[in-house]
């Protein structure tokens, strides 16, 4: 029969190899959220930065001011890697000040490397503001572009809070002080102080388009009436230099600019945001590791639609109206 000493020694050796492999596992788990929290809130591109290609852009949905999105394309006009840019575009616009933000950001990208326009499906309305800030622009034959104008929308719930029982007081400094209201009547002086906007928000688009696209004041009157045109239509109003693919706009590289042809494409994202790291990301991280895509990219699609949307002012967007 073992000793006492025996005994307290044999304990004493399970409690050290037992801390030691705690140690080992609680270092392993702090390694594994170090390397998802850089996989999740990192740089997106710096895998991109480290040999030459050819940089796609992505801009969909809804267009907002983006600060990181502004980030992303000063960083990829500073990148010796970047041998040119696709700007591949889906769109139906956003906010004329997002727009505005993103056209001059890319005028500033366009500075320092050739950059080319390609319309996936929908460049309409701000997402076509971006589309001219290119320097050729290629789109599908049955790609939605155009839609040059801007708009400002509000409901007016006057007429259901009457009917509910519900009454808003609103004292204000002066008559057009947060007019037209959604709770008062609709005031026309205030609709026509928000018409002199929408106008000079219109004006200042229509203008942009006839310069970068070089047309005089009758094609420009002829293009810009609000209309959506198919890629075809689009090419024959000189709203885009040429009908194809992806593969063209590449061409269009090469010829243009002496862009080997055969570079790899490299989709930049912006670098996420810190406060992205949460339990979805998480689990969208974790799903993608297991090796299971389809799952993780749902996960990821969930965790960036629950970001709120804030619209910034003015809007140019495509919207279709439907008839009941």
């Amino acid at each position: 029969m073992a000793s006492d000493a025996e005994l307290i020694a044999d304990r004493r050796r399970m409690r050290r190899k037992l801390s030691f492999w705690r140690v080992v596992g609680f270092a392993a788990l702090i390694g594994v959220l170090i390397a998802a929290g850089w996989r999740l809130v990192g740089p997106g591109d710096l895998a991109a930065t480290r040999t030459a290609h050819i940089a796609r852009v992505e801009i969909s949905g809804m267009i907002t001011t983006d600060r990181r999105k502004m980030d992303m394309l000063e960083r990829l006009g500073e990148s010796r890697a970047v041998r040119g840019v696709i700007l591949s575009i889906n769109s139906p616009g956003g906010t004329v000040t997002g727009a505005e933000e993103l056209y001059h950001a890319l005028r500033d990208l366009a500075a320092e490397k050739p950059v080319v326009a390609f319309v996936e499906g929908t460049a309409a309305s701000g997402a076509y503001i971006a589309a001219i800030a290119s320097d050729h622009i290629v789109a599908r034959e049955t790609a939605v572009v155009g839609s040059i104008g801007t708009m400002f929308q509000m409901p007016n719930v006057r007429e259901l809070l009457d009917n509910i029982g519900v009454s808003m007081l609103e004292v204000r400094s002066t008559p057009l002080k947060a007019a037209p209201s959604p709770t008062g009547e609709i005031d026309e002086e205030a609709v026509a102080a928000l018409r002199e906007l929408v106008d000079d928000t219109y004006q200042w688009f229509r203008d942009l388009v006839a310069e970068r696209r070089s047309l005089d004041a009758r094609a420009t009157e002829t293009v810009a009436d609000g209309r959506v045109h198919t890629g075809r239509r689009a090419l024959g109003l000189a709203l885009i230099d040429a009908i194809g693919s992806e593969d063209d706009a590449v061409n269009w590289l090469a010829e243009a600019h002496e862009v080997d042809a055969d570079l790899p494409i490299e989709t930049w994202q912006p670098r996420r945001d810190r406060s992205a790291f949460d339990l979805m990301t998480g689990a969208a991280f974790f799903a993608e590791a297991a090796g299971f895509e389809h799952l993780s990219g749902h996960l990821y699609g969930f965790a960036r639609h629950r970001e709120r949307i804030e619209l910034d002012g003015l809007l140019a967007i495509w919207q279709p109206k439907l008839e009941n």
